[in-house]
């Protein structure tokens, strides 16, 4: 993983200081591509130790459509507590009701209770990255299931420059818990491989770019395997690339580590439908990294 420990460097040294949205303060810089050989090994970060299980749970969350944190709950990932419990916050001031606490908000997530706020259960996020993947509403009144689509293209017509899943859905936007940085992604194959491209407008580089990374090479490995292909190359295109300013003494200890060998990725080549992965589906070989290292998360 030398080119993601190469782009925290060139944060370090050429990012500028940059207010942002958390107030925490950033160091950024603007425009940054990686690319990954899939068949060279699992791209999963060596110098930390990554939670693959939330990796794995959380893209399952998403291919299933969901915009509720239950599922996560229900499978010990909390990734999406933060922005859940924050939406959760706003819905209520906007209703003019007290919130619950937070633990009793995440109880009631995880037993999937309505609030009193009309139309809201409680964990819901708004219409996030699974609404957007599986059921993007068309102005006549269709809904759009995109990874069904992109699937099927890949399939019948493999030479599309079409073959785009895109999240960032301007009429919805303002009604997401988070819009979604990991906006867009395009396949494209080649000598019977598949690659991904993705463009991530908003990339927190030490906690999130690890998971984005694992996850798109996932995902592609996935499609691969249920469109009869060979896996290619991970593309990770960035924009807003920045580290937060509570993460540089984190990402001193991770580069001063030197990487191990890259794990293998195993799916249970049985699966043909992507919507019929599970978690026992997946297998990480010889994944043998250093120690985690704890970070604060902004939102």
């Amino acid at each position: 993983m030398k080119q993601y420990l190469d782009l925290l460097r060139t944060i370090r040294t050429q990012g500028v200081i940059k207010g942002d949205r958390t107030g925490t303060g950033t160091q950024s810089i603007f425009g940054h591509q990686m690319r990954f050989d899939l068949s060279a090994g699992f791209p999963l970060l060596t110098t930390k130790k990554v939670f693959v299980r939330g990796i794995i749970h959380e893209l399952l969350w998403f291919l299933k459509g969901e915009t509720n944190i239950k599922y996560l709950l229900d499978n010990g990932v909390h990734i999406w507590d933060n922005d859940a419990w924050r939406f959760y916050g706003e819905r209520c001031a906007a209703a003019g009701l007290e919130p619950v606490s937070r633990e009793e908000f995440l109880e009631a997530a995880q037993r999937g209770a309505q609030s009193p706020i009309e139309g809201y259960r409680y964990g819901d996020l708004g219409n996030v990255y699974g609404a957007q993947w599986r059921s993007w509403g068309a102005p006549d009144g269709r809904v759009v299931d995109q990874i069904s689509e992109v699937i099927e293209t890949i399939k019948k017509n493999p030479n599309s420059r079409r073959m785009i899943v895109s999240a960032w859905n301007v009429g919805e936007i303002e009604g997401m818990a988070l819009p979604p940085c990991h906006v867009l992604f395009q396949f494209y194959v080649a000598n019977g491989k598949l690659s991904c491209q993705l463009y991530q407008r908003s990339a927190d580089t030490f906690l999130g770019v690890p998971f984005n990374i694992a996850s798109y090479a996932l995902l592609t490995a996935m499609i691969a395997q249920v469109c009869d292909l060979g896996v290619g190359e991970f593309i990770h295109t960035l924009g807003d690339t920045h580290l937060y300013i509570n993460h540089f003494d984190q990402v001193e200890e991770q580069l001063s580590r030197e990487p191990r060998a890259l794990p293998t990725l195993k799916l249970n080549p049985e699966v043909k439908n992507i919507f019929d992965f599970g978690i026992d589906d997946f297998e990480i070989v010889d994944y043998n990294p250093h120690p985690t290292i704890k970070a604060p998360m902004s939102y």
